[in-house]
């Protein structure tokens, strides 16, 4: 699987993301601009010594990141609004799955332009703006996962 942030602004979250794609094999795809620089102890912190293991891109910008997606990708965006529930989309092991900055969510026009695969998680309380970024991501990404069979999970 492809993890995708764009313009992450929180580096423990980065971190977290970065740490959980460690552990699943999944590949980080990081989005400029940063709200943090990467060398921030926090971001370190939270990624703890998987940052070696980690496959992992860094993109200028959007468009620069959908020029490199290999033709036939998908691309899934999470986000909240979203017409279809995460759990009621078909994933494959190399889609992309992508998040938002932490404070602004994904930009309308990146939305719109992928409204057949814009996903949402759903919510309950009225009054909760949103879910931390990393545990949306790990949400999201086990389903994936599950439904491709947990493919080359290790046994310990």
């Amino acid at each position: 699987m492809n993890i995708v942030l764009v313009e992450p602004e929180i580096p423990p979250n980065t971190g977290n993301v970065a740490r959980l794609c460690a552990a699943t094999r999944s590949v980080l795809h990081l989005v400029e601009p940063f709200g943090f620089q990467l060398d921030d102890k926090q971001l370190k912190r939270a990624g703890m010594d998987y940052w070696e293991q980690l496959v992992w891109h860094r993109w200028k910008n959007w468009q620069a990141f959908v020029e490199a997606v290999p033709t036939g990708s998908r691309l899934w965006m999470v986000e909240s609004k979203g017409p279809l529930r995460y759990s009621e989309a078909r994933f494959s092991p190399d889609d992309y799955l992508v998040f938002g900055r932490e404070t602004a969510g994904l930009p309308t026009s990146i939305l719109e332009h992928h409204r057949e695969n814009w996903l949402r998680i759903p919510m309950f309380n009225p009054q909760s703006r949103s879910l931390n970024l990393s545990n949306c991501v790990g949400l999201v990404l086990y389903e994936a996962l599950r439904q491709n069979g947990f493919e080359g999970e290790v046994r310990g």
